[in-house]
């Protein structure tokens, strides 16, 4: 027998024993908490947050520009006699 298919019999045997064991039932039970309670929270997904963080940033740009072009108006409004 060599040393990987004694590594995969071993990973395997462990794999049966925990599927067969109350530690999967508890790895279950978790994992629906968390879904819960996670649900219960006003969570975005990345993919949310990543589009929000782009508008958030063409519209500083877009008020720059615009505080830009009201700064140069003023000054044309000032500038007159």
């Amino acid at each position: 027998m060599d040393m990987n298919s004694f590594f995969t019999d071993l990973q395997g045997k462990i794999n049966q024993a925990i599927e067969s064991s109350p530690a999967k039932d508890i790895e279950k039970n978790v994992k629906a908490m968390m879904t819960q309670g996670f649900s219960k929270l006003d969570l975005v997904t990345r993919e949310e947050f990543d589009i929000q963080a782009q508008v958030l940033a063409k519209t500083r740009a877009k008020l720059d520009a615009l505080e830009k072009r009201i700064a140069e108006l003023e000054a044309g409004i000032d500038a007159k006699p």
